[in-house]
């Protein structure tokens, strides 16, 4: 029986980088979070933990509304 290769364990950029407050203007880290296609990228793939996807999620919202960050890359 094989056995399964044992996942990467991510840890959150946020909580290791001590970062409490995430702004919306800060589009260099915002943009480290997305697809080419601009699209949020999901918890499991960057290793966030559940409060700061939350918040992230609102911080690239809130930038792609005050034109900040594209929608999408067409």
């Amino acid at each position: 029986m094989q056995r399964k290769p044992e996942k990467k364990h991510h840890v959150c950029y946020f909580c290791s980088h001590g970062i409490k407050h995430l702004d919306y203007k800060e589009t260099e880290i915002l943009g480290k979070f997305t697809s080419n296609y601009m699209r949020i990228l999901p918890r499991k793939r960057i290793g966030t933990c559940a409060k700061h996807q939350r918040k992230l999620a609102q911080a690239i919202k809130r930038a792609r509304f005050m034109a900040l960050l594209p929608f999408t890359n067409r």
